[in-house]
C-alpha cells in the first residue's frame, strides 16, 4: 500500500469517478494519454463507455496484473506494475504515469522509461507537467525505485526541459527497438 507521498499531492488526483467526465471530453478532443499511441484515446474512451469502474481500478495495478500492453506495431507485452494520475489544476490538465519492475530499477526493452506525462494542448507551458513530474517522484521513492528513466525524442525542448528542472540528467542518445517505433531517443535519468 502506498502511504504519506501518495496522499499529499498538489496537482496530481487519483482518477476518480468525479473526474471522469472531464478526462472523457479531453479524450474526446484528440488528447491521448499515450504520446506514441493517438490511437489509445478512443481505446479508452470505449473501454470506459463499457466499464468506468474497471477502467479506473485499472490505472492502479500495483502488482501488473491487468491486460497484455498494446505497443505501437500492434504486439503486445505483459504489463508492468503501474500507477496512473491526474494532473490537475482549475481542471483536468494530464497524466503522468508510473511502472516499474519489482526488485530492480531496470525496465524491459519495450518500456522505455519509469515515467511517462501528457499534458492537453490547452495547458502546455504552465509548469504542470514539471510540478506533476516532481510529485511522482516521492511515490517512484515509495514503491523502492532509487532512480527514474525518462526517455524523450531528442527534438523537444518542452519535454527535456520538464525532465531537467525536475533533476534530471542526459545519459545517452539511443535507438528504440523496432515494436515501439526504430526512433531516436535520448535517456535522461533522475537519481532519487
Amino acid at each position: 500500500m502506498l502511504g504519506e507521498a501518495t496522499r499529499k499531492m498538489g496537482c496530481l488526483v487519483r482518477p476518480a469517478m468525479e473526474h471522469l467526465d472531464v478526462y472523457c471530453a479531453a479524450l474526446s478532443m484528440g488528447w491521448s494519454p499515450d504520446n506514441l499511441r493517438p490511437d489509445a484515446a478512443q481505446e479508452e474512451l470505449a473501454e470506459i463507455t463499457k466499464c468506468p469502474r474497471t477502467f479506473l481500478s485499472r490505472l492502479e495495478d500495483l502488482q501488473g496484473q491487468g491486460p497484455p500492453v498494446i505497443l505501437p506495431d500492434g504486439s503486445s507485452v505483459p504489463r508492468l506494475p503501474s500507477l496512473k494520475r491526474w494532473i490537475w489544476a482549475n481542471g483536468f490538465c494530464g497524466s503522468i504515469a508510473l511502472r516499474w519492475q519489482s526488485d530492480t530499477d531496470d525496465l524491459p526493452p519495450t518500456c522505455l522509461g519509469h515515467v511517462g506525462y501528457a499534458v492537453v494542448p490547452w495547458r502546455r507551458r504552465e509548469g504542470l507537467a514539471t510540478a506533476a513530474l516532481k510529485e511522482m517522484l516521492p511515490i517512484a521513492r515509495e514503491v523502492g525505485l532509487q532512480r527514474v528513466d525518462l526517455t524523450v525524442d531528442p527534438d523537444n525542448t518542452a519535454s527535456i526541459g520538464v525532465i531537467k528542472a525536475a533533476g534530471g540528467r542526459y545519459v545517452k542518445t539511443f535507438i528504440t527497438p523496432e515494436q515501439i517505433g526504430g526512433h531516436t531517443d535520448a535517456l535522461y535519468r533522475i537519481d532519487l
